[in-house]
């Protein structure tokens, strides 16, 4: 199946970028003309007419991963999310971080003065966080799913061991790099909270994401806050306090409806497809990278894989890379891959003869 049709820029490059922002779609343009048309021609009447996409979008939202409509919230990208979340949180928790975690993840904690420890990245890492919980006592596990660098991926099992072995723990990921490639119920996976920006594998554009919550988590939040009356105002309509305090002023239409156009596309493909199409090409990228010598076994060994792979290029290779109009990201030590469900044989092709290359 060809996509380009449907993501015209996939016939202007080999597009293995999506880890830093997905392509959007011709029919997401489509109705983002369209939106636009609307609001030079009906100004204010324009968030009356657009008035359910922020209900249609949790509503999506719930179905898409499984969590309860009443704890999703909207919010601009994961940063603001998180910074909100931590926010609420009592300041005598302890944090649990890994070493070299999503920038925005780590300092966000680290700056607001919470103690904290970290595990170190290494071959071994699942066991090294259970020995770490298991000393430090954190009240809080704080981890991108997907690690944003080396394309890492948590075993789902592992989440859920954590969270029946460690009840009291308090579990938030960041699923930026992971909504969107595989199925996924929030329900049942033991997490207290999923935050996520919407423009990578969500395929949403810029400016909108959102966060769902574990009721344990939800009650825990903004104690202070919980007796406090609203403002006396119909605009406001039945919002509770934590609404207004993640979701603060108007919402953009256009920001959050591009987001429901492309959970519909996604719905219409369904998860199970979008992973097993993902999966597939991306497994076959892993074994020939490994066999290369580029992928290590440590990474080939592992139980859930991603749709990330990082390479440990010279220069001179990342400039070919880019000379034969290969997409991707320089990130830590090396070059970010990512593939997903618009990704083809004839992609990764091109990218092994570019490796290939002697000269």
């Amino acid at each position: 199946m060809s996509f380009s049709t449907l993501f015209p820029a996939l016939d202007t490059c080999t597009y293995l970028n999506t880890a830093n922002a997905g392509v959007l779609s011709t029919s997401l343009q489509d109705w983002r003309s369209a939106h636009d048309a609307d609001h030079l021609t009906a100004g204010s009447d324009l968030r009356i007419k657009h008035s359910s996409i922020f209900t249609e979008l949790r509503h999506n939202l719930s179905l898409l991963f499984g969590a309860e409509q009443k704890n999703i919230y909207l919010i601009t990208n994961f940063s603001s999310g998180f910074n909100i979340t931590l926010d609420g949180l009592d300041r005598g928790h302890r944090f649990l971080l890994l070493t070299g975690d999503y920038p925005s993840l780590n300092y966000a904690v680290i700056s607001r003065g919470f103690i904290y420890a970290e595990v170190p990245m290494c071959a071994d890492l699942e066991d090294q966080i259970l020995a770490a919980i298991e000393t430090y006592k954190p009240s809080v596990f704080a981890f991108s799913i997907v690690q944003y660098i080396s394309g890492i991926r948590f075993d789902p099992q592992f989440i859920k061991e954590i969270s029946t072995t460690y009840p009291d723990l308090i579990l938030i990921g960041d699923g930026t790099q992971f909504c969107g490639t595989a199925v996924f119920d929030f329900s049942s996976s033991g997490l207290d909270a999923v935050i996520s920006s919407g423009y990578k594998w969500m395929l949403g554009g810029y400016g909108n994401g959102f966060i769902m919550l574990s009721d344990r988590l939800k009650n825990q939040l903004y104690q202070d806050r919980k007796n406090l009356n609203l403002p006396d105002t119909s605009i406001l309509g039945e919002r509770s306090n934590l609404s207004v305090i993640f979701e603060p002023g108007h919402l953009d239409t256009l920001c959050f409806g591009s987001l429901n156009q492309s959970l519909i596309y996604l719905q219409s493909l369904s998860l199970h497809n979008i992973e097993r199409m993902s999966q597939s090409i991306c497994g076959q990228a892993r074994t020939a990278l490994y066999d290369r010598g580029l992928v290590p076994q440590s990474l080939i060994n592992r139980k859930s894989q991603s749709t990330i792979i990082n390479l440990p290029l010279n220069s001179s290779m990342i400039e070919r890379l880019a000379s034969n109009h290969v997409l991707c990201s320089n990130r830590g030590s090396g070059v970010r891959l990512s593939f997903h469900f618009y990704n083809t044989r004839k992609d990764l092709d091109h990218l092994l003869s570019i490796l290939d290359q002697k000269n």
